[in-house]
């Protein structure tokens, strides 16, 4: 039987004010879309999906 590996973000409860932003762009390269992923505090979700 496996074990499941887990990863965790939360050290000391600080894990808790960050989500992960998914966005769909545009490639330039060849006009198809792509998903760009990442981590940010829960406070600047907002900004990051202005640009």
């Amino acid at each position: 039987m496996a074990k499941k590996a887990v990863a965790t973000l939360r050290t000391k409860g600080e894990g808790r004010g960050y989500a992960k932003v998914i966005k769909m762009v545009k490639s330039p390269k060849n006009g198809a879309y792509v998903f760009q992923e990442e981590m940010v505090l829960n406070e600047q979700v907002k900004d990051v999906l202005a640009k």
